[in-house]
C-alpha cells in the first residue's frame, strides 16, 4: 500500500507537503499542489477517506443521458446501480457531467480529492476528454456502453447490440420485409458504431442487401425522423429500424403525418423498451434492455475491480417484445 511517506521520498518533499497537497491545503503553490496529486495518482495512493470503511463512496457521472424521472433511460439504470450498492453499506452519488468540468480537473484527480473508491460512468462520448485518461487511470471505472482496451482497473458493460439487432432484422425477415432501412443514433458513440455494423452484418446473414440509400446517421431523440423517414418512402422502405424507441416514436408520427399507415404500409422498430414504447400507437415492437438489472451489473462489476478482480466486458442479452408497430410485408 503505498504510504504519503513514499510519495514524499518520489518527490524529494516533506510528509507535512504532501499532506497539504493532498488535502488543498492553500500555503502551498498551485503547481506543487498538481503535482503532488499527479504522483499520488501515478504511485494508486488511495486517501485515508476512500479507505475508511465508514465512509464507503462510490459516484455515478452521467452525461448526455435524462434520468430523473422513471419514463427516462438513465432512471432505472442508477436504481438498479443505488439498489445493489445498498447492500454493500456504499454511498453514491450521482454527478451530472458537463465537458467544462472534464476541462477543468482531470478524472483521477477529481475522485482523489473527493474520497470516491470507485465510478459508474453513463452516457459519455468517444471524443470526451475523460475518455483518453481512462486508458491510464488508476480507479476502478465502470463504463456504460465504452470499452477502454488494456486497463485492468477499467471495464465496460453493456447489452449486446449485434444480439439485438440480429433479432429485430430477424423477426422483419420473417415477416417479408426485404427493403428494411436503419436509422441510428448519435455518431461519436460506441453503441452506435456498433448497432450500424450489426446491422449490416444481420442483413446479410439473412440474404438481404443492406442499401446505403436506406442506411442514416441520425441522433438519439425523436426530432431525427423528419430529417431521413421522407428520403426512406422515397427510396421503397417497407421497415425502418430505429437506434432507440425515443427515434422510433418520430418515425411513427412522421410515417402517419405523411398518410402511411403502421404497420400496414410500413413497420418500425425501436431499441430499449422505455416505458413509452409500449404507449404508442400502436405500441412499438422494440429490443429490452433490463436497465435495472444493467445498473446492477455495473456495480457488481466495480465491486470486483475495486477487490482486484479485473474484467474486460459484461454483455447483457436482449430481448426482442413483439408489439403492434410490426406486421407481414403487403403485396
Amino acid at each position: 500500500m503505498v504510504t504519503i511517506k513514499d510519495i514524499a521520498e518520489r518527490l524529494g518533499i516533506s510528509v507535512s507537503t504532501v499532506s497539504k497537497g493532498l488535502n488543498g491545503a492553500s500555503d502551498i503553490s498551485d503547481d506543487l499542489r498538481q503535482l503532488v496529486l499527479d504522483t499520488a495518482i501515478e504511485m494508486g495512493y488511495r486517501t485515508k477517506k476512500m479507505r475508511r470503511e465508514q465512509n464507503k463512496r462510490l459516484c455515478i457521472f452521467i452525461e448526455n443521458m435524462a434520468y430523473e424521472s422513471a419514463a427516462q433511460f438513465g432512471y432505472e439504470l442508477i436504481l438498479g446501480f443505488r439498489q445493489a450498492a445498498l447492500r454493500d453499506n456504499w454511498d453514491v452519488t450521482i454527478i451530472p457531467v458537463t465537458p467544462e468540468l472534464q476541462q477543468k480537473e482531470r478524472y483521477d484527480v477529481y475522485m482523489l480529492k473527493n474520497g470516491y473508491s470507485g465510478a459508474f460512468l453513463l452516457g459519455f462520448a468517444l471524443q470526451d476528454a475523460w475518455m483518453r485518461q481512462f486508458t491510464s487511470t488508476t480507479i476502478p471505472t465502470v463504463l456504460l456502453d465504452n470499452y477502454i482496451p488494456q486497463n485492468p482497473n477499467v471495464s465496460y458493460i453493456g447489452t449486446d447490440n449485434f444480439e439485438g439487432i440480429e433479432l429485430v432484422v430477424e423477426h422483419l425477415a420473417k415477416l417479408g420485409h426485404t427493403r428494411i432501412a436503419f436509422l441510428n443514433g448519435s455518431p461519436y458513440s460506441l453503441v452506435s458504431d456498433q448497432r450500424g455494423q450489426a446491422f449490416v452484418r444481420s442483413m446479410k446473414h439473412h440474404q438481404l442487401t443492406p442499401d446505403q440509400d436506406l442506411i442514416a446517421q441520425g441522433y438519439y431523440v425523436a426530432e431525427s425522423a423528419k430529417y431521413h423517414v421522407p428520403h426512406f418512402l422515397e427510396k421503397g422502405a417497407t421497415a425502418i429500424i430505429c437506434g432507440s424507441d425515443l427515434i422510433a416514436s418520430g418515425v411513427i408520427t412522421e410515417c402517419q403525418t405523411r398518410g402511411y399507415s403502421v404497420p400496414d404500409d410500413i413497420s418500425v422498430t425501436g431499441f430499449d423498451d422505455l416505458p413509452i414504447s409500449a404507449q404508442l400507437t400502436p405500441p412499438l415492437t422494440t429490443i429490452k434492455q433490463d436497465r435495472t438489472e444493467l445498473g446492477k451489473c455495473g456495480y457488481y462489476t466495480l465491486n470486483s475491480l475495486m477487490r482486484g478482480v479485473s474484467i474486460s466486458r459484461t454483455l447483457m442479452r436482449p430481448q426482442i417484445i413483439t408489439r403492434s408497430s410490426t406486421g407481414k410485408l403487403q403485396t
